[in-house]
């Protein structure tokens, strides 16, 4: 039988420090015998490039397809 799990006010001030400036991603939590013993933060970042266009992204590509790289 599984045993309950323990969440003492340590764990929850670790996990709400991960998870405060996270903007996007995800958070693992690993619990053995219902005690957590690991946390894995994956977290994205995103970002917009205003200056270059579409179509200059893709002649870059093909020019360098081009030169066999």
């Amino acid at each position: 039988m599984a045993k309950p799990l323990k969440v003492d006010e340590i764990w929850l001030e670790r996990i709400a420090g991960l998870l405060d400036s996270m903007e996007f991603g995800s958070l693992h939590i690993v619990v053995h015998e219902g005690q957590i013993v690991q946390m894995e933060r994956t977290e994205r970042k995103r970002f917009e490039n205003a200056t270059r266009h579409s179509g200059e992204a893709v002649s870059r590509r093909s020019d360098t397809r081009a030169a066999g790289r």
